[in-house]
């Protein structure tokens, strides 16, 4: 006598992915960055400087913190990126204060760039963030630069060497 047809089988597996379909997903929100809040890559503290910041969180919990767009796009764009990003937060530079950004945290994948400008964040030139597409033109407009989206970068667009690696003069 089989115990499990076939069938059933299959329907008692439907039924268990369709019961795990429905419950709800985990809720990432971003975190807001306090006096003590330091850079994953350099150790600034973000309150400290200028231009938009980012947060990135990773499947078990943590989350890395960075004083500049660039460094964000910089660590996850790396091929070498093994760890699992489950949300990824910038600064809406439409509402920040540029000078001392505070709050204003926007999903990341969503937020429309500007790279370019001639306004400069902690680390020198930056990538403006914004969560609306206006915002980030008006911003173009002013500062100049180009306005992208997530997508619209890669590796290259993103090196963190401070342009060393052109300097030919030695």
């Amino acid at each position: 006598m089989k115990l499990f047809s076939p069938l059933l089988l299959a329907l008692s597996l439907a039924a268990s992915l369709t019961a795990c379909s429905n419950q709800p997903a985990e809720t990432m929100v971003p975190i807001e960055i306090g006096q003590d809040t330091s850079c994953a890559l350099d150790g600034m503290l973000l309150a400290d400087y200028p231009g938009p910041k980012a947060q990135m969180h990773f499947e078990g919990g943590q989350t890395e913190f960075f004083c500049d767009t660039v460094e964000m796009f910089s660590i996850y764009l790396k091929p070498e990126q093994a760890r699992r990003v489950k949300a990824l937060y910038v600064q809406d530079m439409g509402k920040a204060d540029w000078a001392a950004p505070k709050g204003h945290w926007i999903d990341a994948f969503k937020a429309f760039y500007v790279q370019g400008s001639s306004v400069h964040g902690s680390m020198g030139p930056t990538i403006a963030s914004f969560a609306s597409e206006a915002d980030a033109r008006a911003f173009s407009e002013k500062n100049g630069g180009k306005v992208m989206g997530f997508k619209d970068f890669n590796a290259d667009m993103v090196v963190l060497d401070g342009g060393v690696l052109h300097d030919q003069q030695m």
